[in-house]
């Protein structure tokens, strides 16, 4: 390393943010990248540490010491070579990873870390100021051509990645908006949809071929895409989510995340509402809204049930629409502040998390059962519920719940969002048609190759791994894209 003392000499300094009371009043991101003299200051304090665990706990495998150094001397460009080697999209990951390898740095064993997440953001937006990212299309093609299907950051990165290769790709989506998760499901707050975009404009420029609005197993037959393309990767994301089984459900007023969030975010771009929240009610949910119409939070009482992230971007969305209160509720109880004996590093800590959603005005409470919901004519008014206390059955060693006589409590709810996670991919329509097989958990099952048990059909993302993170998407489908070009070069070899 550059400076093997940095990190006794310097703090570690995060990004700035605008005050609580500017940034609620609009939908923009509000992280302001510091000087370059004090992110080189801070890559100074990654150590000569000699096994860096934090690569290890990085999905993709960032060369993170590298790059660090590399800004410390003041070598921007190459410091974008050596990330774009194992991330398609940095502008993403550091804005919206919850980056893991933090939690795996050595300095972070008696010290607070290295801001990797943050030197990551700053050398892809430097590198985009400086004009660095250009679109590189490949010399030679292949001949061969490839259909992705979904176009969020599992699709997005396999597309990339065999494009690169010199395949032929097609990506279809369902919406009018590229970028599944990145584009309709995460607040313009945490990532402004310019910067999918940009991406995006950059692989068009490559000579990936984007069709919107093109809903495969409903509008084109997925036997018909085997037929004209040499392979396909199912990359449609998890988006069966986790219902609320209670009396009461069908109240107005009570709706999924997925079906919330992604109508702001659309009229924050000046894209139409009514297509997308028609195809999520004919194809995706397990309840139809009454009436089919935009939901907003504005003047209403909300309850968030759900303590993840999409639990913490309808919180920030609420807020923003000017609801009138937001309570967050979780099932499991409260997180500790710091690991506990069993959750050592360089493990992800399992710690109580406040997110810049929270510091807005939610207020949070766990060990909560939602156990019925009331309204008046058709509309939702209260939220019942109980308490729960947790302890662990000596049998098994696994948590169990009872509920904790006496503390049953009602709330006064205009506005229900279910932030409950996720179930697998929606099975109906292309899955079905394709006749994939499935795994124990719902998930379309594949092989170490990520192929499916179609030939040439292969998986990346959400929809075989289950419901994760954007950088373990992107490690989906360069897995998949490497198993695709493996496939093909033999599919062509044998041809010769």
């Amino acid at each position: 390393m550059g400076d093997v003392k940095g990190f006794m000499k310097h703090d570690r300094q995060d990004y700035k943010r605008d005050p609580v009371s500017r940034r609620v009043t609009n939908f923009k991101e509000f992280v302001h990248l510091p000087a370059e003299k004090d992110l080189m200051a801070q890559a100074s304090r990654c150590m000569d540490c000699g096994v860096p665990f934090c690569q290890s706990g990085c999905p993709i495998g960032n060369i993170i010491p590298d790059w660090n150094d590399l800004v410390y001397r003041n070598r921007w460009q190459e410091a974008l070579e050596r990330l774009h080697k194992t991330n398609n999209f940095p502008e993403f990951t550091g804005r919206v990873c919850p980056a893991p390898c933090e939690n795996s740095c050595v300095l972070g064993i008696n010290a607070p870390a290295v801001t990797i997440k943050n030197i990551e953001l700053s050398i892809i937006e430097h590198s985009y100021d400086k004009g660095w990212v250009v679109a590189r299309p490949p010399k030679h093609r292949s001949g061969m051509k490839v259909a992705v299907i979904g176009s969020g950051p599992a699709g997005l990165s396999c597309a990339d990645q065999l494009n690169h290769k010199g395949h032929k790709v097609t990506v279809y989506e369902k919406n009018e908006l590229i970028g599944g998760l990145l584009s309709l499901g995460i607040p313009d707050f945490k990532l402004e949809k310019q910067v999918v975009f940009r991406r995006v404009d950059r692989m068009r420029a490559e000579g990936i071929t984007f069709e919107c609005g093109v809903h495969v197993g409903v509008d084109i037959s997925a036997q018909k895409l085997r037929e004209k393309f040499d392979a396909i990767v199912l990359c449609g994301g998890a988006e069966a989510a986790r219902e609320l089984a209670v009396p009461g459900r069908e109240l107005e007023g009570v709706y999924q995340a997925m079906y919330y969030l992604p109508q702001q975010n659309l009229r924050n771009n000046n894209y139409r509402t009514d297509q997308f929240m028609a195809k999520y009610v004919e194809h995706v949910s397990q309840f139809r809204p009454v009436p089919l119409k935009e939901v907003s939070a504005k003047a209403k009482r909300v309850v968030v049930l759900g303590g993840g992230d999409t639990g913490s971007d309808c919180v920030g969305t609420a807020i923003r629409q000017k609801a009138l209160s937001v309570h967050q509720f979780e099932l499991m109880p409260q997180p500790p502040q710091k690991r506990s004996q069993d959750n050592p590093w360089p493990n992800w800590a399992f710690i109580l998390r406040t997110s810049s959603s929270h510091e807005e005005g939610c207020v949070r409470d766990y060990s909560i059962l939602t156990k019925r919901l009331s309204g008046e004519n058709g509309k939702l008014k209260k939220l019942h519920a109980v308490r729960l206390q947790w302890g662990k059955d000596p049998q098994s060693g696994q948590m169990k719940m009872s509920e904790v006589l006496g503390s049953e409590f009602e709330m006064e709810c205009d506005l229900l969002l279910l932030a409950m996670g996720f179930l697998g991919p929606v099975k109906k329509g292309m899955l079905e048609e394709l006749g994939v097989g499935l795994d124990a958990r719902g998930n379309v099952a594949a092989d170490s190759q990520k192929m499916t048990n179609v030939p040439g059909v292969f998986t990346a993302g959400d929809m075989t791994r289950g419901q994760s993170l954007v950088v373990w998407a992107i490690y989906e489908g360069r897995a998949a894209a490497e198993g695709v070009h493996n496939y093909l070069t033999k599919k062509v070899l044998k041809k010769n």
